[in-house]
């Protein structure tokens, strides 16, 4: 599949080419060449790649990933975590060498995105979900006269420390559109409601658009 290189890359990159060049300047032939690894690395990190979903309508009935990464946790909402009300969760850690392009995991209407600064603890840690910056984003889906709701929250790490999300409220989106991304290293919330079976559980690894999280029943 094709791949692209989110926008977001090339001011990071021109930072870390900066030690690179100065070695260059200096003299310093070896150091400067073992320095460009840095720039390169960042650019791969904002690597986009096209996928299937990019070109093929999904079922209703399906919650796909919205993020590459580790089920750290698919099971009933955490405490202190999930949102009010009666909410299935499933987490998933993004490690510095996954794609960080975030795609919604369900289609629908944007009824709300909440911004929320806050610390930087490592990702996978439990308190990273409630503690850390974040961005919540709430899709609302009319299914044969049913009323569907999904929330999913972006969280940034002790590497990554800032949440890129590129909705708003009003915003239709399709499963799969990418919504933005998590800078170095991060974590995805996503909370379906009882009605959602879930399909995977912790341990297992996701693909963005691809991975099925759940179906409605």
């Amino acid at each position: 599949m094709p791949v692209t290189i989110d926008r977001e890359a090339w001011p990071a990159a021109a930072v870390g080419a900066v030690p690179a060049l100065l070695a260059a300047l200096t003299g310093r032939r070896r150091t400067a060449l073992a320095l460009a690894a840095l720039p390169v690395g960042i650019v791969a990190f904002f690597r986009d790649p096209v996928r299937p979903i990019d070109s093929t309508p999904v079922a209703d009935d399906l919650v796909l990933a919205p993020a590459d990464g580790k089920v750290m946790h698919a099971g009933p909402g955490q405490d202190g975590v999930a949102p009010p009300g009666d909410w299935q969760q499933i987490s998933i850690f993004l490690s510095v060498f996954d794609v960080h392009i975030n795609r919604t995991p369900y289609s629908g209407t944007v009824t709300d995105v909440t911004y929320r600064p806050g610390k930087w603890h490592a990702a996978y840690k439990f308190e990273s979900a409630f503690e850390n910056e974040r961005s919540d984003i709430t899709l609302s889906h009319t299914v044969g006269g049913e009323t569907r709701s999904v929330i999913f929250r972006q969280i940034v790490g002790l590497v990554a420390r800032r949440v890129v999300t590129r909705v708003k409220a009003g915003d239709v989106l399709r499963t799969g559109d990418r919504i933005g991304l998590m800078k170095f290293g991060s974590r995805m919330d996503v909370f379906v409601p009882p009605g959602v079976e879930l399909a995977v559980k912790a341990g297992d690894r996701t693909v963005a658009g691809e991975t099925v999280l759940g179906r409605w029943r």
